[in-house]
């Protein structure tokens, strides 16, 4: 047998262990290679561990792989720098110390964003499975991968809602006067023209509201005050055309895989940074920009001593990385078995964080520039984060602009646009994948387009007048509350039940390099006791669900609750499917025998090419009696 790539040479472990293959019996019926008086010995090392095991496991389908490691990295990227980073990332940090923020945010990144980033990156990519599939390194936690695919779906309708909004605010850009930038027929008797006397009215009067806020309340999202109350409304058909149009271009991107999805990351990954320098540059130049990226930097360490800082911290992490989504995996499935997966996690993770700190320069500059319009201070003009940030904030500040107004607005919102893509691009991959995997006699495309129209029929929602609600509710139960208890048991599930020894030798047989301690002591024991004691603090400090003013009543909440603990219960009911399952199909009777067959790793777990299954089932043979190595 010829030396595996990327090995650098010869296996010196590879004739001692087929010698101590000598005298195995084959069982035809099982299809495995048995030594009937050392099967005790055989389950240490998680069966099935012999040269014939490869060859007796049915070929998996052909998966497709990323054209070259440039578009892995881009769609990465693009997934990273994403929303989570232009549009939420500024105003978390101004709410949690400022400039002092960065401190427990760099530390959470170094010792709990990057870890779980380059773990899920090494099953994703070891097995050649996505987010459910995988989980054929322990069945017993299938419901994981199928919880995280049931969140990462809606999470994903929220996503290209958003990019509905942004389709909306780009044509409108085109408008010769901006239609924000002045209080139209859809304004209340409270809207502050641009050009009247904003300063005294903001400053003495309470009720003062700019037209940028009322267009996006009353015009855009038609929102009713009043909730439920009411009862539901009908659709909004431009909204709804808007969001059609955004599912038929994730469609299109996503139709023929990671074939198509990585010649647009070359879009989504560098269009928002030319965008984000060119509004950098201009605020840069603009009286008060200064005034206002002092105000995003100035640290206030006090903050530090506050825990509600640190789980926002955390919270961010996950949001920006996408780890516990299933995501990272589903990106990593598409790699070549020798990627060099470590050196990308350090890539996209320090991408990820220096992109943050120019969307806070950016965002400050051109608030700083809006508050001195205004003759007021700059936390008077920040109404908020996400869409407040970029459907209020933003268009007000750049409907002020002196020069050209309309190329600065539609270049933004072309820039969201593109930002939402690349989020939504990844997040309905999950789902594919995962249906893909399942079902391999699916066609791509047929699934893709269920996806897309299934995607596109619960949007809808969001485009009556209670839709922000409705989002609201499903992003903060489905895409917050279970994303930490599924990372929890993800972990317990990687880590800790099929073993943080076996894990490590993996990734030594697929990158031919030794895991170091410092991820052995963030895998083993610090990221799992944080992440619990994370959740227990998020459970017990959680205060009401609001959107703006509006407070979400008892019904609503209960609804919220009842998403995110069906989300998390399907992990306990998948294993007893899996346990049920098992149990039927085993010779023994014994349900400890089942409940023992049921953690283990299944049958074709491994490296999906047979020759490199052969090798790595040798390799770990060869490590559990001491015989070489893989160097």
């Amino acid at each position: 047998m010829p030396p595996t790539p990327g090995l650098g040479g010869p296996m010196d472990y590879k004739g001692t262990v087929n010698a101590a293959f000598d005298g195995l019996e084959l069982d035809e019926t099982l299809g495995k290679t048995v030594q009937p008086d050392t099967m005790q010995e055989r389950q240490d090392i998680d069966h099935p561990q012999s040269p014939s095991h490869a060859q007796s496991i049915p070929e998996r389908p052909e998966r497709e792989q990323w054209a070259n490691k440039r578009e892995f990295l881009l769609t990465c990227i693009s997934m990273a720098v994403g929303v989570g980073n232009v549009w939420r990332f500024p105003f978390v940090a101004l709410e949690n110390g400022g400039g002092a923020f960065l401190i427990p945010y760099i530390l959470v990144l170094i010792f709990i964003g990057k870890p779980l980033y380059y773990l899920e990156f090494c099953i994703g990519q070891f097995s050649s499975f996505g987010p459910i599939k995988v989980w054929q390194l322990s069945p017993a936690f299938k419901g994981v991968g199928c919880a995280q695919a049931f969140c990462t779906w809606i999470v994903a309708t929220y996503y290209v809602s958003l990019m509905a909004m942004c389709v909306y605010y780009f044509f409108a850009s085109f408008s010769s006067i901006l239609p924000w930038s002045s209080c139209g027929p859809w304004a209340s008797p409270y809207c502050v023209d641009i050009n009247s006397n904003s300063t005294f009215v903001l400053n003495d009067t309470a009720q003062a509201i700019t037209p940028s806020e009322e267009y996006f309340m009353n015009q855009v999202l038609k929102i009713d005050p009043e909730g439920f109350k009411n009862g539901l409304g009908y659709p909004d058909w431009h909204m709804a055309g808007c969001l059609l149009t955004s599912w038929i271009l994730i469609f299109v991107v996503q139709a023929w895989g990671v074939k198509s999805s990585g010649k647009a990351a070359y879009f989504t990954a560098f269009f928002p940074y030319i965008v984000l320098f060119t509004i950098l540059i201009r605020g840069a130049t603009l009286p008060g920009a200064m005034k206002g990226v002092l105000f995003f930097i100035t640290p206030r360490w006090e903050k530090l001593i506050d825990p509600g800082v640190w789980y926002a911290a955390v919270d961010q992490a996950f949001f920006s990385l996408s780890v516990g989504f299933g995501i990272v995996v589903m990106l990593s499935s598409y790699n070549g078995f020798r990627n060099n997966v470590y050196n990308d996690a350090t890539i996209i993770s320090l991408a990820d964080t220096l992109t943050s700190l120019l969307a806070g320069f950016t965002t400050f500059a051109i608030l700083g520039n809006l508050a001195e319009e205004l003759g007021v201070e700059v936390q008077n003009v920040v109404k908020g984060g996400g869409t407040a940030l970029a459907f209020v904030s933003f268009p007000d500040a750049l409907a002020r602009f002196q020069v050209a107004p309309q190329v600065f607005s539609v270049l933004f919102f072309l820039m969201m646009f593109t930002l939402g893509l690349g989020s939504a691009i990844p997040y309905t991959g999950v789902i594919i994948t995962a249906i893909c995997d399942q079902f391999p006699h699916l066609i791509k495309w047929q699934v893709t387009l269920g996806v897309c129209i299934s995607g596109m029929l619960v949007g809808i929602l969001y485009t009556i007048p209670q839709g922000q609600y409705i989002l609201t509710l499903l992003n903060h139960y489905a895409g917050g509350v279970p994303i930490f208890a599924l990372m929890i048991f993800e972990l317990v599930g990687v880590v800790w039940v099929y073993g943080l020894p076996r894990l490590l030798k993996d990734i030594e047989f697929m990158l031919n390099r030794k895991t170091g301690m410092y991820w052995k002591v963030c895998w083993g024991v610090f990221n799992p006791l944080f992440l619990i004691v994370v959740f227990i603090y998020s459970q017990a400090t959680a205060s009401p669900l609001k959107y703006g003013s509006y407070v979400f009543d008892d019904v609503a909440t209960g609804i919220g609750i009842g998403i995110a603990t069906m989300a998390i219960l399907m992990v306990p009911l998948m294993f007893l499917v899996q346990l049920y399952q098992t149990h039927i199909s085993n010779d023994s009777p014994s349900i400890i025998n089942s409940l023992g067959k049921v953690f283990r790793p299944a049958y074709d777990w491994g490296p999906k090419d047979s020759i490199l299954n052969q090798e790595y089932h040798q390799f770990l043979l060869s490590k559990k009696n001491g015989l070489g190595n893989c160097k």
